[in-house]
């Protein structure tokens, strides 16, 4: 596996655990649906949290949450739609980041809540 997939999977268990300790139900994590890939789908309270994991060993070419793009967003929004409606559920959803930096020098996760709204 590449070095960059290794970083990808041990940002998306540091984001795990951080939601974890923040009090969120892990509902599905790698949800696939048609082109889209959903890192983590998640439930507080009476919200659903649609959560994109970035990590970087750098932020030398921009903040990992600016990897985001609109067609990424374009294909959350509709697996998520998927989500909600395969399942019957009737939640406020929210759109998340969770950027990390990972390197030699330490690790900084920030969660970006309400990240990017669809209208």
């Amino acid at each position: 596996m590449a070095t960059h997939n290794d970083l990808g999977k041990k940002g998306e268990a540091l984001a795990l655990e951080h939601l974890l300790n923040d009090g969120y139900t892990i509902l599905e994590k790698n949800y696939r649906y048609l082109k889209a890939e959903v890192d983590i789908i998640a439930q507080k309270e009476q919200c659903l949290c649609v959560i994109e994991v970035k990590t970087r060993s750098t932020p030398d070419f921009g903040n990992p949450q600016d990897f985001v793009k609109p067609k990424q967003i374009q294909l959350l929004v509709t697996a998520v739609d998927h989500f909600i409606t395969t399942n019957q559920l009737d939640l406020e959803v929210r759109f998340d980041i969770i950027a990390i930096i990972m390197n030699k020098q330490g690790t900084r996760l920030e969660h970006l809540k309400d990240a990017f709204y669809i209208f």
